[in-house]
């Protein structure tokens, strides 16, 4: 059984407490490591941004007597209790039966809900197995949380002034639901802060130990200012909050501004959007595009920006050109460059971006090659040596990282390290442009 628990303060940014909320995440799969247990942090970041700190986690196995054990526990501390997985239509799927016993509720059966999962198989023309049925069961004493993207629907009970969250498993399933209907049900109860309940600055470029020696000053003069720092693979989020109410909301974005101008150009937003988001976002206002070319990262990059939405509008597409033939034939990188300098040289970076961008008439190439790992490297560029290049409407440049660790840690590390840098020549670009109409 695994346990995750917190012990800060439940008040939630404005000077209220916040409920005592607990998630129980069901899964052997999740405890065999099968399975990310990405609920967790999931939800709990939905939660976060307006103001309510899941005080405890546990994830237990499918088994009843786990889980009717571990209801008990939580139901008894705790105002507000969400559980993921186990309301499928399989043998393993015991969450609905157990917890109705748990809180002496009859299950009842629902024909809207057998007429929903008929619907959804026939929608792919197939015919709803018995078993399935099984998901059409509600407690007596509940209410239903449609789902439109499963068979298996969410569950919602309130029982002892308390609530009670069922979830079906799949991330797919349980986000829009989460999103859709639950969190709207906890703001109408006065549960959640109406809006964000913390000011996040997501910064890049400088480390969690000198962000805090960097912001010093202006916290210490703001006493009873709520401060949380977090760092992630490349970034480090500041979130500041005002815990007993003493401080407005238009005083924490007075406060962020001071901070923002002492970053200058690591401050990548005010908020929660990813470096390819903010520079898609940059791309867009000014009509440029990009193109990306990339060998070592495998179409990382590319899917890094095809996935938001409207990449249409600024993406012009990526090409993975992993062998030197690829690069020649779809990147137009010449022979006697990769002869004389390698595949993975800052020539060949440049030469690749270049042809990129030419190839798929962007205003911008993006490129990455490199050993990313584990064989050894070749020359004098040991594993870990990357190069990115880039082919911007100021010129043409490379850059060298070398990045030790495993492969996968050093794909993901060089991928932020190449959005930020296009970030941050994007803007130069636009301060250009700005300056010369300014003149």
């Amino acid at each position: 059984m695994a346990h995750t628990e917190s012990n800060e303060t439940t008040r939630n940014g404005t000077g209220k407490i916040s409920p005592r909320v607990e998630l129980i995440t069901l899964g052997d799969e999740l405890l065999l490591g099968l399975t990310a247990n990405t609920h967790l942090t999931w939800i709990g970041a939905e939660l976060g941004r307006r103001g309510v700190l899941m005080q405890r986690n546990v994830t237990i196995t499918d088994e009843a007597d786990a889980i009717a054990a571990q209801f008990r526990e939580s139901w008894a501390r705790a105002e507000v209790v969400i559980t993921t997985g186990g309301l499928g239509p399989t043998c393993d799927d015991r969450t609905r039966e157990a917890l109705a016993a748990c809180l002496g509720q009859k299950l009842i059966f629902d024909p809207e809900i057998e007429e929903a999962i008929r619907a959804r198989f026939a929608k792919y023309n197939r015919v709803a197995t018995p078993n399935n049925l099984k998901q059409a069961y509600k407690f007596e004493r509940g209410e239903v949380l449609p789902n439109a993207n499963g068979t298996a629907p969410g569950l919602w009970v309130e029982q002892d002034g308390k609530l009670l969250i069922m979830l079906p498993g799949p991330p797919n399933e349980l986000q829009p639901m989460f999103t859709d209907q639950v969190m709207p049900r906890l703001a109408l109860r006065g549960l959640l802060t109406d809006g964000e309940a913390y000011l996040q600055m997501r910064t890049v470029g400088v480390g969690e130990s000198s962000l805090e020696t960097l912001f010093e000053s202006t916290f210490s003069r703001n006493p009873g200012l709520g401060i949380a720092f977090c760092a992630h693979q490349g970034q480090v989020d500041c979130r500041i909050s005002s815990p007993d109410g003493r401080y407005s909301r238009e005083k924490l974005h007075s406060i962020a501004a001071e901070c923002a101008a002492l970053l200058g150009d690591n401050l990548l937003c005010f908020g929660h959007d990813s470096p390819a988001k903010v520079v898609a976002h940059l791309l867009k206002s000014q009509g440029r595009t990009l193109a990306v070319a990339e060998s070592s990262t495998g179409g990382m990059l590319a899917n890094s920006f095809a996935d938001l939405c409207g990449a249409c509008k600024f993406f012009q597409g990526g090409i993975v050109g992993y062998s030197n033939e690829a690069k020649m034939l779809l990147l137009d990188c010449p022979e006697c460059l990769l002869a004389q300098h390698g595949a993975v040289s800052a020539e060949c970076a440049v030469a690749m971006a270049t042809g990129v961008a030419e190839q798929l008439g962007a205003d911008y190439g993006l490129a990455i090659t490199g050993f990313a790992g584990p064989a050894s490297g070749c020359g004098g560029n040991p594993v870990g040596t990357i190069y990115i290049g880039l082919h911007a409407p100021g010129g043409d440049w490379s850059k060298q990282l070398n990045y030790p660790g495993p492969r996968d840690t050093v794909k993901k590390r060089v991928l932020n390290d190449a959005i930020d840098w296009l970030r941050r020549e994007v803007m130069k670009e636009a301060r250009k442009a700005s300056q010369a109409q300014a003149n």
